[in-house]
């Protein structure tokens, strides 16, 4: 598979012309969803969702399928028979690509702030996209898509969540408010050569950079 990273924590898959879309947010460039006959939403947040951006791509291409949570299904103004709505353990298939949902609910910003629903998606055995959380999924991964920045988030946790995974390679995603000191400096600690080695090979990609994964 090919995958292609866009903004923030948007990326594409693509395998023999098939392409399958990952959380095309509010931060995310139009040109994400050309050509994609799949989407999977993890959750509801403006960064992850744009019900805007997800109508226009739905009423452009009618082949166009959507797969997330029940809580993004209800905020979403569409046809209900274009959007699938799935949770932990369920599995699937989307364009060509068997997918596996992980996971119930967003890792916690604050105790006074109430969790939204999230769920990961596991694709072809290889390539898991946690969305917001850090869910550790009961299979082998070989990439592991890794969100480096947040309100919620601190580098120890995310050092610890890769040992735990064990993946072939990381490649670093949910990076859109990081400028370049920022994604210098979580890169010197999120891979093998950092002070604290997670094992795991870190890749970060520019937005519209791609690389082979399988």
């Amino acid at each position: 598979m090919e995958l292609t990273k866009f903004g923030h924590a948007c990326v594409r898959l693509e395998r023999d012309g098939r392409r399958l879309v990952i959380d095309p947010g509010g931060l995310t460039s139009e040109d994400a969803l050309a050509g994609a006959d799949a989407v999977l939403i993890t959750h509801e947040h403006f960064d992850h969702f744009s019900p805007e951006k997800l109508a226009a791509a739905l009423a452009a291409n009618p082949a166009l399928r959507v797969w997330t949570n029940e809580s993004v299904a209800r905020a979403f103004d569409g046809d209900p028979a274009r959007v699938h709505v799935v949770g932990e353990g369920d599995t699937f298939t989307a364009n060509g690509f068997e997918i596996r949902a992980y996971g119930r609910w967003h890792a916690e910003l604050h105790p006074d702030i109430p969790r939204v629903p999230n769920v990961g998606y596991l694709i072809d055995e290889a390539v898991f996209h946690p969305g917001d959380a850090l869910t550790v999924p009961d299979v082998a991964v070989r990439t592991l898509l890794l969100p480096v920045h947040g309100p919620w988030s601190r580098v120890a946790d995310l050092i610890d969540w890769v040992r735990e995974v064990k993946p072939e390679r990381a490649i670093g995603v949910h990076d859109g408010a990081l400028n370049s000191l920022g994604v210098t400096m979580l890169g010197n600690f999120l891979g093998e050569q950092g002070p604290a080695p997670t094992g795991a090979p870190y890749v970060h990609l520019a937005p519209g950079h791609s690389q082979t994964v399988s």
